[in-house]
């Protein structure tokens, strides 16, 4: 079974930077598509950062231009380097992986940014 564990959340003051970590339980170049969704309270859950298995990258408007998702040397790691955060980021942020048939999730990790 696929998990995906996210790590790296936290406190941050505006301006600050996170980077967050997804390690998977398989290659990840198994998967799709690899991505970052946040959610914030009372808010849909929204696509942050998306990677294809082609290294094809994409962005939401809102953080396009601060954030970077990337893919780790180790071959099951996905990265989100956060720059610049800002109050409005503040959300559980959440791995997930796209396989033909399915979507794997991860638990979520928080990532609060004060003012």
């Amino acid at each position: 079974q696929v998990q995906l564990v996210e790590s790296g959340g936290g406190l941050v003051q505006a301006g600050g930077s996170l980077r967050l970590s997804c390690a998977a339980s398989v290659s990840i170049f198994v998967f799709n598509n690899m991505g970052w969704y946040r959610q914030a309270p009372g808010k849909q859950r929204e696509l942050v950062a998306g990677i294809t298995l082609g290294g094809i990258t994409n962005y939401a408007d809102s953080v396009q231009g601060r954030f970077t998702i990337s893919r780790g040397i180790a071959k099951n790691t996905v990265y989100l380097q956060m720059n610049s955060l800002k109050p409005e980021d503040t959300a559980v942020y959440y791995c997930a992986a796209d396989q033909s048939d399915r979507t794997h999730w991860g638990q979520g990790t928080q990532v609060t940014v004060s003012s």
